[in-house]
């Protein structure tokens, strides 16, 4: 597939049109990783000098490589990993401690042998031991093994193989000289000559023994105090890995120190796991689930006075208020006990360097496919999606191992050209970007940085060529504006490419697919002359009468478009508008994706979103920051975040519908430590029948979810039968799992990715052309277990609720700088919009088949996060309870009622007691998930406006469209707009939604000024009862606040519209209540004989 032509087509009208082809070209594939792998530190198990594969463990053949045995031996606890039996040593490895007790291996030839280090040079030596300690994992070596050794080198003292008469023979200091070492050296040392006479070093007994170093006390101390300072220049930078993890510094070359810890260093630290978890500190977790018990028991407390103390005289508002409190409660339940076990995570990008990084091979780090969407470039700005491709193709990563795909679900030209001038700008771009390491890699926001661009650069050329790049950067702007001022008019006869063709998208609604390769592939290259990732423009096919499921949908075809081309086996999701901010973004998903001990499991890594351009005050909880930094963080400590729909990390077979990777536990210990007698005693026949019927409720689950073959059966390729169940597979079954595709059928058994190399350019052209067809997923799992699924607007959560109830987990990383930024919407209406958009997805899935309510039992999904689930679909249905509490303020105030009988000291103390509960669990929060007072205020002000507009229209919404089969649309309407800085903010945008929250707010301001001016004409007694009834409008009116103030403007005008709908049925609904029940008596109002003699 060449670069510089577009190539469409259908599949279904067999037609196949190539546009502006000038070259043939072909795709390189990756190849397919075989061999036995470490289970360790992944590196590929030798082969022995018999020919026959490294086996350390003769019990369960446990695949470990040499070096790892070895260093299990020496500085673990000396036993296989998985059955736990002790190593026994193999002919060639040293001896350990314990390996006198077995007499059925002698190896004493091979225990000590140093190898002929007589024969080579010093620079040989050392360049050997360099190579050894770069990743060189067999048993041969640059230096050759030794025949012989010399005299008084087989035990050699502290004088050299000397003995002196001042010493006695009981006080000599045994000592390995550094020649005689079995490590690596990282840099040369000077070589003695064993030839050369060595001069003795007497130890005269009157000396104290520490002068002489090795083997002393002080020494000793010395070396911890030296591992110390290594560890804290080898601590890995959290979240900011060095682009050299190898790099240890000067100080290797300390002759003082065995050269044997050296290399013990560099593979402990390349062998250590990529991440590890963080708990919140007992200080601030502990207080934090006391303070949620005794919530609880409060609540209770509450609930019992509550029911037990009705109001007579109110009786219909008291039933209200309970039976909305009660459904608070359980929403706050089913949101609060998933942060339970809240954690952070760090990762070391330095090992992941040293692990699939070595010097002088090829990098090993995985594949990755980059999938950006986008579909209207009038509503979705074409700069704004090419600055997101253009940090893509900037990230930190191999360039042979990124791919970026655009889709574009709009088939618009403008997209296509203004990718077109984006690839020409990235060959300039990428490599300034590389060469002076800038954050961010998306000119856009680097260009408008307000920081001193030229901290931290020593390079003398940097500013001018800074300049030079903003100049070609501010032209590229204006050719893109050009582009979108040129669209602005639609021809009548349609777009027209260049050499002639006609655009094949000029029919939106009628088009066939489009793939355009514009980057890589040994296609263009950039200024410098490097190679660039590559850069693919995909436009499916549409055509009328097909469902194409949406974002959904896009997103499906381009998992199946990108599986034909590069087939990585990681993906990675961005909105248009979703720049990578931190190049090192991807690395940082690796550190999880490619974990040998706990990557397998993980289906995919979850970035919390950032945003740009939101005021400082954040007056519409924008930002979100307690979902991402507090729910998160719950949620990862249970199974894993839920998907979000960008900034997303994926393992391309965890979407392909197959189940989790089975962990096998190790055996019990009862044969081993205990007595045969006691396990009989102890009953171990019913835990093997209770283990029988988990079996098989596992294996109904899976034939329900019908699964063709669980991961584990392609995963490794080590069991025979493993590999013949996977071969033996139905073609029939694949096809109508997958599709037509035989390309893209065989790629999904691939786990570590790569297109197999018999296929031909242009039959991947057409297979290409053929995935992305429109009546490729008819009589297919797409959409239901293949994919993202099917059935929501909210396509992200059902996802990863598949994922999870495969038995998944997800990881949640938050790098110190944000990996992903984007543009959120600042104004009142569009963020009602975009909430309105979420709620209506929540209640798609609740009425759906998919509710985690009475879906996926049996399967892999954790209790606590199932609770989460359940809440992210049942909470638009809090709109109802909280649209009536907060118009209760308001009656109570004009009804002179309350919803709670006269309180007494008990009752105070209940009610003072849940409101410090609540208030010490926002604060614990806030704590320790390192959220300001600030963002957790605007959160609560913004639940209590959405939950009575965008959750409630959202509500009724669903309702009509799943039981109805009626779509509604709320049309938003740009009314003004003010010129300067956040002037989006305020663009007042007319729409029905803001009509509920206003009335709500003039209700209770009407009530508060009825209730105090009832207490004035009553006199001083009724102002004790009222103080609750203000409280409790006042609560309302002090979470609508925001809302008032986006209603009134800059200039603080309200638009007439809002005030003539909101006046109109705030006195609706008031004359109706004095209508039914009003102040005075129906019969008249009564008059009573005065006391005083007025005479």
């Amino acid at each position: 597939m060449a670069t510089g032509r577009l190539v469409a087509g259908s599949h279904n009208r067999n037609e196949f049109v190539l546009i502006n082809a000038d070259e043939n070209a072909r795709i390189k594939s990756v190849q397919e990783l075989s061999g036995q792998v470490c289970h360790i530190c992944g590196d590929e198990v030798e082969i022995t000098d018999d020919g026959e594969l490294f086996v350390a463990c003769n019990e369960c053949a446990f695949p470990v490589c040499r070096p790892c045995y070895e260093y299990e031996r020496r500085e673990g606890n000396q036993a296989c990993p998985q059955c736990k039996t002790r190593y026994k040593r193999i002919k060639g490895s040293p001896r350990v401690e314990g390996d006198e007790e077995e007499d059925d291996i002698d190896d004493i030839d091979n225990e000590f042998e140093y190898g002929n280090l007589d024969a080579l040079g010093p620079h040989q030596v050392a360049e050997g031991m360099l190579s050894t300690c770069h990743g060189s994992h067999s048993n041969s070596s640059a230096i050759p093994e030794r025949e012989s050794s010399p005299p008084g080198s087989e035990i050699p003292l502290l004088t050299y193989g000397e003995e002196d008469s001042e010493i006695s023979s009981d006080r000599h200091a045994l000592i390995v000289p550094p020649f005689m070492g079995h490590g690596n050296r990282v840099h040369p040392m000077p070589y003695p000559d064993l030839s050369t006479p060595l001069q003795p070093r007497p130890m005269v007994p009157k000396k104290d023994i520490a002068v002489y170093g090795y083997g002393s006390v002080a020494w000793k101390d010395r070396m911890e105090d030296w591992k110390k300072k290594q560890n804290d220049k080898l601590q890995v930078v959290k979240h900011q890995g060095g682009d050299d993890g190898g790099n240890f510094g000067d100080e290797l070359d300390d002759a003082d120190l065995p050269i044997r810890f050296f290399d013990v260093i560099r593979m402990d630290e390349g062998r250590q796991p990529l991440s590890r978890k963080l708990p919140i500190s007992s200080s601030k977790i502990s207080p934090y689930r006391l303070i949620i018990v005794l919530r609880l028991v409060i609540l209770g407390l509450f609930f019992h006075y509550r029911i037990l103390h009705p109001v007579n005289d109110a009786y219909a508002l008291w039933l209200t208020s309970v039976i909305c409190e009660i459904w608070f409660a359980v929403s706050w339940i089913l949101d609060q006990f998933p942060k339970w076990h809240p954690i952070q995570r760090e990762t070391y990008l330095d090992r992941l360097s040293l692990r699939y990084e070595k010097e002088g091979k090829p990098s090993e780090l995985a594949s990755i496919d980059v999938f950006v969407s986008t579909v209207d470039p009038m509503k979705e700005p074409p700069l704004i999606t090419a600055n997101t491709v253009l940090s893509i193709l900037a990230v930190d990563y191999p360039v042979d191992k990124v791919a970026c795909y655009v889709s574009d679900d709009g088939a618009a030209m403008l997209t296509f050209e203004a990718l077109s001038e984006t690839s020409e700008f990235a060959r300039k771009w990428v490599p300034f970007c590389k060469k002076y390491s800038l954050e961010p890699r998306a000119p856009e926001w680097y260009f408008s940085q307000k920081i001193d661009y030229l901290k931290n650069k020593v390079h003398p050329a940097f500013v001018r060529e800074r300049r030079a790049m903003k100049r070609e950067y501010d032209e590229f702007k204006v050719r893109i504006n050009a582009l979108v001022a040129t669209a602005q008019k639609v021809p009548e006869d349609g777009w027209t490419m260049q050499d002639g063709t006609p655009w094949p998208g000029n029919n939106v609604r009628d088009h066939p697919g489009m793939i355009q390769v514009f980057l890589g592939n040994n296609g263009v290259r950039d200024v410098e002359g490097n190679e660039l990732p590559r850069l693919v423009y995909v436009s499916r096919e549409k055509r009328p009468g097909f469902d194409h499921h949406k974002k959904a949908g896009a997103m499906n075809a381009l998992i199946r478009v990108s599986a034909v081309i590069s087939n990585a086996p990681y993906l990675l999701n961005v909105d248009c508008d979703h720049y990578i901010n931190n190049s090192k973004a991807l690395r940082e998903a690796m550190c999880f994706m490619m974990d040998p001990t706990s990557g397998k499991k993980v289906c995919y890594v979850q970035f919390p979103q950032r945003f740009d351009g939101i005021d400082r005050h954040d007056r519409y909880s924008n930002r979100n920051v307690v979902f991402f930094d507090i729910n998160m963080k719950g949620l990862d400590g249970i199974q894993g975040p839920i998907y979000v729909g960008t900034g997303c990390v994926f393992r391309r077979v965890a979407l392909y519908g197959f189940d989790a990777p089975s962990k096998k536990k190790p055996p019990s210990r009862t044969c081993n430590c205990w007595p045969r007698w006691c396990c009989l005693c102890c009953g171990s026949r019913k835990k093997k029948n209770a283990k029988v019927k988990k079996d098989k409720k596992k294996s109904k689950h899976r034939e329900a979810s019908k699964q063709i073959h669980a991961l584990e059966n392609i995963e490794e390729g080590i069991e025979d039968s493993n590999s013949d169940k996977a071969s033996n597979i139905s073609q029939v079954k694949l096809e109508k799992k997958y599709g037509q595709s035989p390309v893209f059928v065989a790629s999904t058994l691939l786990e570590n990715g790569g297109v197999p190399y018999s296929i031909s350019p242009s039959s991947l052209l057409k297979e290409a052309i053929q995935v992305i067809s429109c009546g490729y997923e008819d009589k297919t799992e797409w959409g239901k277990e293949v994919g993202w699924i099917y059935g929501s607007v909210t396509e992200d959560i059902l996802t990863g609720f598949k994922m999870h109830c495969h038995g998944w987990r997800s990881v949640y990383c938050m790098p110190k700088r944000p990996a992903f930024k984007g543009s959120a919407p600042i104004n009142l209406s569009d963020r009602l919009h975009q909430v309105l958009r979420w709620a209506l997805g929540s209640v798609e899935i609740f009425l759906s088949k998919h509710c985690p309510i009475w879906y996926g039992y049996g399967g892999g999904l954790k209790w606590l996060e199932r609770f989460s689930y359940i809440n992210s679909v049942v909470y638009p249905w809090t709109s109802l309870p909280l649209l009536v509490y907060c118009a209760l303020p308001a009656l109570c105030l004009l009804t002179g009622k309350f919803i709670v009988p006269e309180i007494s000291n008990y009752a105070s103390l209940i009610f003072m007691a849940l409101f410090m509960s609540i208030a010490a669990t926002g604060i614990l929060e806030m704590q320790w998930g390192g959220v300001g007072i600030d963002d957790w205020w605007r959160n609560e002000q913004f639940w209590v406006i959405g939950g009575v507009s965008s959750h409630l229209f959202a509500l009724f919404q669903g309702l009509l469209k799943v039981l109805a089969g009626v779509n509604t649309n709320f049309t938003v309407t740009s009314k003004a707009a003010d010129d300067g800085e956040f002037s989006e903010l305020y663009i007042f945008k007319w729409t029905s939604l803001l009509i509920p929250p206003m009335v709500l707010l003039i209700l209770n301001l009407v009530g508060v000024v009825v209730g105090i001016s009832d207490a004035i004409n009553n006199g001083y007694d009724s102002w004790g009862p009222l103080f609750g009834r203000l409280f409790f409008a006042l609560w309302v009116i002090i979470h609508l606040y925001p809302f008032l103030k986006g209603m009134l403007g800059k200039q603080d005008r309200m638009p007439t519209i809002i005030v003539v709908w909101s006046i109109l049925l705030a006195s609706i609904l008031t004359l109706m209540w004095v209508r039914v029940n009003p102040f005075v008596s129906r019969d008249g109002p009564v008059l009573e004989v005065c006391g005083l003699n007025c005479d």
